[in-house]
């Protein structure tokens, strides 16, 4: 499964200009160091796994930010495709090699 995410903290932050970056860092540690594939970019973060430790990293990267807000907003989507693993950058190959090839013209 590929789960992208996107947490964030709001509500009493620290920064003026309402930027969310340092609790994003403190989220992305965590995925970072689950050891699990992943990837993020400037609005989500992706994590391919299994279910269960898939959502334990998405949980604890919620709870990294918490002390960054009184609130938390978290959104998910997930792709759950039984018996396939490398899809985190097996369907970007598949997407690229469709663009240089000209399919779907």
């Amino acid at each position: 499964m590929i789960v992208a995410f996107s947490v964030a903290p709001s509500g009493t932050g620290s920064n003026p200009d309402g930027s969310v970056h340092d609790a994003v860092a403190e989220a992305v540690k965590v995925v970072r160091d689950s050891g699990l594939p992943n990837r993020t970019s400037s609005m989500f973060t992706e994590i391919e796994g299994e279910w269960d430790e898939v959502f334990d990293v998405v949980k604890r990267a919620t709870e990294a930010v918490a002390p960054f807000g009184s609130r938390i907003s978290l959104v998910i989507k997930a792709d759950i495709r039984p018996g396939h693993q490398g899809e985190i950058d097996g369907k970007l190959q598949r997407l690229e090699r469709a663009i240089a090839s000209g399919e779907g013209q």
